[in-house]
Order: C-alpha cells, then sequence, then structure tokens
C-alpha cells in the first residue's frame, strides 16, 4: 500500500516484551456500526445530535463523554447496564479485527503474559467476548477500575500491574485510537498502532512506535525460555 505518508512494506522485525496489553474496541473487534446504533439511541434520550457525539467519543469512556451531555447519567449504574446491552442488541453487526483471534490464540496457547485494556465497562467487555467467542484474558482494565480515562496513562500502568510487570518492564501496548496511544506511550509502554478506525496521520501524530494496517501484521513467536518474555514479530510496519 503506497501513499503520500509512506508504504507498509516495512521487513519482519523481533522484539521481547514483559506482557501485551491490547485495547478493545478497533485494535480486537469493529463495533463501530453497534457502536454508532447505541449513541443514536441515547442521543435521542439526550436530545443532542449523535454525529455531534460520535466525532468525540470513539477511544473514550462513555462516563466521560456523558459528563459533557448529562452529567445526571454519568454514573457507573446507568452506563453499565446501558453498555450492556450493546452486544446483546447489536452484536451481529460486529467483526473480528483481522488477525486478532490467531493472535490471542497463540498467547492463550503458549499461556503467555496478556490483558485486555478497554475503555468500555466490564458488561460491554464480557458480553463482545462472549458474542465473539474470542480467547478471554486472566487479566483485563475496564473503564470503572480507573479514575481516569484515555489518555491518561492509568488504565495501562494498571495494566502492567496487573500482568506483574514492574516500572522499569516493557509491555507492549496495541491501539487503534490516538488517545489510546498516547496512554500507552505516557504508560512507558511501546506501541502498536492500527489504521483501523483513524486516519494513519492521526496515529503517527500521537506518538506510535510501529503503524500496521491490522493484526495480521503482529505475530507472537514464543517465550524465552529464561526470562519469559514475549516474543513479538512485526511486519509490513508503515516505512516513511
Amino acid at each position: 500500500m503506497e501513499s503520500k505518508t509512506g508504504s507498509f512494506t516495512g521487513p519482519p522485525e523481533t522484539h521481547y516484551f514483559g506482557g501485551l496489553l491490547f485495547d478493545m474496541d478497533g485494535t480486537l473487534i469493529d463495533s463501530t456500526d453497534a457502536i454508532v446504533k447505541h449513541w443514536h439511541k441515547l442521543g435521542a434520550d439526550l436530545g443532542v445530535d449523535p454525529q455531534v457525539i460520535l466525532a468525540t467519543s470513539h477511544g473514550r469512556r462513555s462516563i466521560d463523554t456523558l459528563k459533557v451531555y448529562d452529567p445526571a447519567k454519568a454514573n457507573w449504574d446507568y452506563i453499565r447496564h446501558v453498555e450492556g446491552l450493546i452486544p446483546k442488541e447489536y452484536g451481529a453487526d460486529a467483526v473480528e479485527i483481522p488477525g486478532a483471534r490467531s493472535l490471542l490464540g497463540a498467547l492463550e496457547a503458549a499461556d503467555a503474559p496478556w490483558a485486555i485494556v478497554t475503555s468500555g465497562t466490564r458488561p460491554l467487555l464480557e458480553g463482545w467476548l462472549q458474542v465473539m467467542k474470542m480467547a478471554s484474558p486472566k487479566h483485563n482494565v475496564v473503564a470503572e477500575d480507573v479514575a481516569d480515562g484515555k489518555p491518561h496513562p492509568a488504565c495501562y500502568l494498571l495494566g502492567k500491574a496487573r500482568l506483574g510487570l514492574g516500572p522499569e518492564e516493557t509491555a507492549l501496548v496495541i491501539e487503534d485510537a490516538p488517545a489510546g496511544v498516547r496512554a500507552g506511550k505516557a504508560a512507558g509502554c511501546r506501541v502498536v498502532g492500527l489504521t483501523t478506525t483513524h486516519r494513519l496521520e492521526q496515529i503517527r501524530e500521537a506518538g506510535a512506535d510501529w503503524i500496521v494496517k491490522d493484526l495480521r501484521s503482529v505475530g507472537f513467536v514464543g517465550r524465552d525460555a529464561v526470562t519469559g518474555l514475549v516474543r513479538i514479530e512485526l511486519w509490513d510496519t508503515l516505512v516513511i
């Protein structure tokens, strides 16, 4: 793929990490159509143009979005309820990101350390994993686990801690949203940015270390027998 901003032609390269931290929507699954329908429904209830909400809602927690439009609804009981309905009502509208299922399956088979770090609530995360029948990690971080959402680094710092990684150990964050890329970098992680939902230029400006089209360019190779580090191979990365 050639463009004015580069080409996805990077040769294979191998790196070692203490563990992997995945965003959910736009990284493992694409639930864009479902989320659009969700915000159209809520927008009607709020009396707000859903397109205005959707312009800034991707990658952000619903509680942070609702604080702007209806602070009375910006509480976890309400948000967990409405987000829990999304996979039930719109599950057929979601698809997996190419390469996600095979990558997660390989990590699980090797008992490699990985977690999902999402701006969604626990009912939303668990609902999507059930509907999509994807591997479920032993650890995850959801919206209600942290006081501040992305781009604040709290979620990825907590993700590292839940994998048992110390401050000096490096995790690989995989993200599709600029806010998430910034959160990962601020947490001291290396970041792979996907161009599944945002323009390439936005991912570059956010500071991703590598940029690929989707998870077909990220592969699990194995774990170091001595250190336990996860060996990851990247290919077809963006070359400027």
